[in-house]
């Protein structure tokens, strides 16, 4: 066969593609051009961030703190199961004693482990 033609080919192989490549890689610069210039019109025509003197403040009060309290439990009752829209929307009523339960002496933990409890 003929060398010269292999060359031939083979180089014009390599160059198309080449300029494949150069093509793909100035296409995707493009667009990641296009897009950090739409994101920063996009970002330029929305509304500006509050300045610190418009930013909310703490009442006059002070900080709001979470209450703990026990409650009683709602009674069921023997009937149908209750669906969620049918429960009521609180855990009950609050408990006469607001005493935290603990654990007593001897009595197995959590889980049911049926240990000492030590």
């Amino acid at each position: 066969m003929n060398t010269i033609a292999y060359t031939t080919t083979a180089a014009s192989g390599s160059v198309w593609g080449m300029v494949t490549i150069v093509v793909g890689g100035v296409l995707i610069t493009a667009a990641l051009i296009w897009a950090v210039q739409y994101g920063i019109r996009v970002r330029r025509s929305e509304a500006r961030r509050p300045r610190t003197g418009n930013q909310p403040t703490l009442p006059e009060s002070g900080p709001v703190h979470e209450t703990h309290e026990q409650r009683e439990p709602n009674e069921m009752g023997e009937g149908e199961r209750l669906n969620p829209h049918e429960l009521r929307p609180t855990g009950g009523s609050p408990s006469g004693d607001q005493r935290r339960p603990r654990w007593s002496r001897g009595s197995s933990g959590s889980f049911g482990g049926g240990g000492p409890g030590v």
